[in-house]
């Protein structure tokens, strides 16, 4: 864990609850995680954990930094896995695969993916926003679960 102060006003995600919130400049942070080309954060001005997104990682004191980038080659299901694994719990460094809370998914052609999940019955942030991030390629911001098993079957 790393503490830093913050170099600027930064747009933050509250976890678990999903708000949008502005961290004053000269707050202290301590970084408690930095993957999926994103950093949460705890705050003890503000209390409790928030993600920055990696394009405002300069907040920080760090370089900027996008997503990683998810292979495009193998077949759909393939692909749907590796976009999956990029997206990682706010609260420990595991992606939501390898800690089971995606577990198997169905993939109708025309349709898209539905995956098999336990996260939070699809409510709040650990339920659509963590399936939209996953699909939206990563640590990106949340969008509704349906739009992005849909994109990630585009």
């Amino acid at each position: 864990m790393e503490r830093t102060e913050l170099t600027r006003d930064v747009e933050a995600i509250q976890i678990p609850g999903g708000h949008t919130v502005t961290l004053e400049k000269g707050w202290d942070v301590v970084i408690t995680q930095s993957l999926g080309g994103t950093y949460t954060v705890q705050v003890p001005a503000y209390g409790g954990l928030f993600r920055i997104g990696g394009k405002d990682a300069d907040a920080l004191g760090l370089e900027p930094t996008t997503a990683p980038a998810v292979a495009a080659s193998g077949d759909l299901e393939e692909r749907v896995w590796t976009t999956l694994k990029t997206c990682f719990d706010p609260e420990i460094p595991v992606n939501i695969v390898d800690l089971g809370l995606v577990y198997d998914m169905r993939i109708t052609v025309g349709s898209g993916v539905e995956p098999a999940d336990d996260l939070a019955g699809g409510e709040g942030a650990a339920g659509d926003g963590v399936t939209g991030r996953a699909g939206a390629g990563g640590g990106g911001p949340a969008a509704p679960a349906s739009s992005a098993t849909r994109a990630a079957a585009g």
